[in-house]
């Protein structure tokens, strides 16, 4: 007790020791009131809003997600009191498998034969897939309250586009 008590004197004569102390404290607070108020910039988005990879049964449940997103996000834009939007896929969802290659060379009167053959490969019964390919989006129709003003539709343009990846050509807007 008597060396941190020889410690703090020492301090003491230190030129503004009082305000290190207080700058100090004060960087303490800092660091823990932003450290517990802000999330990281991943889980600040609100996971709705945005589109995800999820594993997806049918084509039907994938885009029903995203016009579900997309209408949460457009919802939010300023101008915007009620918006209804349909997604148009050009196909389903289509998968490349796991596959084995066999090639067998064989002589047969002085004539090479080569066979290759190829296999999907399986586990249990299931093929293995390599490759889940999502379906491309054909076009959107979005109905939407206030997109009479030019700006409002622009917005939900702009949103869509992004959102989604598609060129202008493929949206519709009416209000």
């Amino acid at each position: 007790m008597n060396k941190l008590k020889q410690i703090f004197d020492k301090c003491k004569q230190i030129k503004h020791f009082y305000v290190y102390v207080a700058v100090f404290i004060g960087l303490l607070i800092c660091i823990f009131y932003f450290a517990v108020n802000f999330k990281s910039p991943s889980t600040q988005t609100d996971q709705n809003d945005i589109p995800s990879t999820e594993d997806y049964t049918s084509a039907v449940e994938y885009v029903n997600d995203l016009e579900n997103k997309l209408e949460n996000v457009l919802a939010k834009i300023s101008g915007v009191r009620s918006v209804s939007v349909l997604i148009c896929l050009e196909s389903g969802f289509s998968y490349e498998y796991a596959t084995d290659k066999e090639t067998k060379t064989t002589y047969t009167g002085g004539q090479e034969i080569t066979v290759t053959s190829e296999r999907v490969l399986t586990v249990g019964d299931k093929p293995v897939v390599e490759k889940k390919i999502y379906p491309e989006i054909k076009g959107v129709v979005i109905v939407a309250k206030g997109s009479e003003d030019f700006s409002v539709k622009m917005k939900i343009l702009e949103a869509t586009e992004t959102i989604l990846q598609i060129e202008s050509e493929n949206i519709t807007i009416l209000s």
